[in-house]
């Protein structure tokens, strides 16, 4: 099976900036949606942006529209979201998921099952 690798996240303050990565073993991720979610302390995992399969359009949550930004680098099977004008409330936890059918991209909807593969997550923290 696929293997899904989340990594970039950490520590950053109010308005800063963080580039998430996410890439695979054992998957061309040309061929694959993929799509990066959320999950902050004490609340339920959302969307926030996806980029499909195979034409890579690409599609943001309202919160992320215009401060973050999905892309992919053929050459080095690379998915990246770029995170600028971070807020606190854009903590959490991030996960990176992949579907080789590229069902459910536009829709930015949290439903597990869309999605054949996920990564572990990776640490966002944005505080002062």
């Amino acid at each position: 099976q696929v293997q899904v690798v989340e990594s970039g996240g950490g520590l950053v303050q109010p308005g800063g900036s963080l580039r998430l990565s996410c890439t695979t073993s054992g998957g061309d991720l040309k061929y694959y949606t993929i799509g990066w979610f959320r999950q902050a302390p004490g609340k339920e995992r959302e969307a926030i942006s996806c980029i499909g399969n195979p034409n890579k359009i690409t599609y943001y949550t309202d919160s992320a529209k215009g401060r973050f930004t999905i892309s992919f680098d053929n050459a080095k099977n690379t998915v990246y979201l770029d995170m600028n004008s971070l807020k606190p409330e854009d903590t959490g936890l991030y996960y990176c998921a992949s579907d080789q059918a590229g069902y459910g991209c536009y829709a930015l909807r949290y439903v597990r099952s869309d999605y054949d593969y996920w990564g572990q997550g990776t640490q966002v923290t944005v505080s002062p």
